[in-house]
């Protein structure tokens, strides 16, 4: 064997280590890349239930002064009514 084929070797050994270390980076990528995946759609569902509970915390004040109005007539209603 000459220096050449060392030479050689040497270069094919690097290249193979290279590869190896090039793998684990990509598996450790495609891991971060799987979990900014589940994030995201957390995220698109956790917004989704924000804005619902925003309508529903809405609706609720808008009921909560329906009923207040809705008390107020019935106070007017029952002193118009003479007590017996």
């Amino acid at each position: 064997m000459n220096a050449l084929d060392v030479v050689s070797v040497g270069a094919l050994v690097l290249l193979g280590l290279i590869m190896l270390i090039l793998l684990f980076q990509y598996l450790r990528l495609r891991g971060i890349w799987k979990m900014m995946l589940v994030c995201r759609s957390a995220t698109r569902w956790a917004r989704m239930w924000e804005m619902e509970n925003r309508e529903l915390r809405s609706a609720l004040r808008a009921e909560k002064a329906h009923v207040e109005q809705l008390q107020g007539k019935l106070k007017i209603l029952q002193s118009l009514i003479p007590s017996a």
